[in-house]
């Protein structure tokens, strides 16, 4: 099977993983486990704390090494462990250190896997990214939309009710084994992934050094650890933000579903994106999406507004989250692709996440759902403003260049 093959299935499948633990994983810790939103605040602060030194680390093993694709194998398999670990935690203290193990492989697994691809795919330009990534949106989007149809039926099969003063969803907890089974499918497909060329590129010891000499790397670290800051914990809450408006487990599912149905074509195109506005441009326009979204998810009460604004969740996804790594790919040289991929999510995912946890946990606690919408519709308007003058073009600093990275700016 061609790589563009073999990455689109890979990334079907590792995002469809994350389609049923990252929409459900607060609301299970909440309502099944029991915890409170502090406590939440935290077991979720810790996918960001630690991979605050698993995602550097990882990069700087991939580019050593030049086995990048092989080191993208070993973490599948790593988060595949960890979620069954997961399941078998309950308390507090037993969930902590859960969510830690698995962070250690986890919250390394998608930096590694836009640096695998964009390797792979390199020949072929940003547009190919933009098809496979998509991919892995549509399979995100799939379990989203049917695992909790299958919950359903799974309650349904064992006689399972909410009792007054339970969980919503009894059989939640099955998100983890689930979650687990489809975290080792991709590790075995992921050992179909080349190996050669790009991939193979091998950095010298202290290379990474350079990166923190080119300012234009610096300052998209410094904004997105603003959008993160503002858009991370609002995200992670989403399920207690819809019920404290009286929505269930089905209002999660269908939100989701609005959220992606323009994020598929958006991400798509995005390589034709670049090619219009560059991937500064494409972080505007994401940061701008998130700042309307949320603002009107803090200002209205609307259930039908609500629901409508959520199809700007795409629009972020592909500006932030698809312009940012993009905009580093431009940036750095083929030899330190992963290391740049691994800092910028250091910085963003981790420390912005980490920040942004504690804050709306927090403020979820005092404020509720209305406060948190309001804190990232805020911030993320104040970045959108900020951007002329605080993020430049995609240039790569002259000490950095090397062949292969000619070609891929050009």
């Amino acid at each position: 099977m061609p790589a563009a093959g073999v990455l689109a299935l890979y990334w079907f499948v590792v995002l469809g993983a994350l389609g049923i633990f990252f929409p459900f994983y607060s609301l299970y810790l909440s309502e099944n486990a029991g915890l409170s939103g502090p406590q939440v605040g935290l077991v979720m602060a810790m996918l960001p704390l630690i991979g605050m030194t698993a995602q550097p680390f990882w990069g700087q093993v991939a580019d050593r090494t030049g086995a990048r694709a092989r080191v993208l194998s070993i973490l599948c398999f790593g988060a595949g462990a960890g979620y069954v670990l997961l399941a078998l935690d309950d308390g507090f203290v037993a969930l902590l250190a859960g969510t830690a193990a698995l962070a250690v492989f986890a919250t390394a697994l998608l930096p590694m896997s836009v640096s695998v691809s964009l390797s792979a795919l390199h020949h072929l330009g940003a547009h190919a990214f933009g098809v496979v990534r998509a991919c892995g949106t549509v399979g995100f989007l799939a379990t989203v939309v049917a695992f909790p149809w299958i919950l359903a039926r799974v309650q349904e099969a064992r006689g399972l009710v909410p009792a007054p003063g339970g969980p919503s969803v009894p059989a939640l907890g099955l998100m983890l084994p689930a979650t687990a089974a489809l975290a080792l499918a991709a590790a075995a497909i992921s050992l179909w992934i080349p190996r050669e060329g790009a991939a193979g590129v091998r950095a010298a010891r202290g290379d990474w050094r350079l990166l923190l000499r080119h300012p234009p790397f610096l300052r998209v670290l410094l904004f997105t650890l603003g959008g993160y800051l503002f858009l991370h914990g609002p995200m992670a809450l989403f399920p207690m933000y819809v019920r404290s408006l009286g929505g269930g487990i089905e209002v999660v599912s269908r939100m989701w579903v609005l959220m992606l149905l323009l994020e598929v074509p958006l991400i798509a195109l995005s390589g034709a994106g670049i090619a219009r506005v560059g991937p500064r441009g494409l972080i505007m326009i994401g940061t701008g999406a998130g700042a309307l979204r949320w603002l009107v998810c803090g200002l209205s009460t609307s259930l039908p507004l609500i629901y409508a604004v959520q199809v700007l969740h795409g629009v972020t996804v592909a500006g932030l989250i698809i312009g940012a790594p993009l905009y580093v790919d431009a940036v750095v040289p083929a030899r330190l692709r992963a290391t740049g991929q691994g800092l910028l999510a250091m910085v963003g995912i981790s420390v912005g996440g980490i920040l942004s946890s504690l804050i709306v946990g927090w403020l979820f606690e005092v404020g509720g759902g209305t406060g948190t919408a309001l804190f990232a519709g805020a911030g993320a308007a104040v970045l959108t403003l900020a951007m002329p003058w605080a993020l430049p073009l995609a240039t790569a600093h002259p000490g950095l260049v090397d062949e292969e990275t000619r070609n891929l700016v050009a």
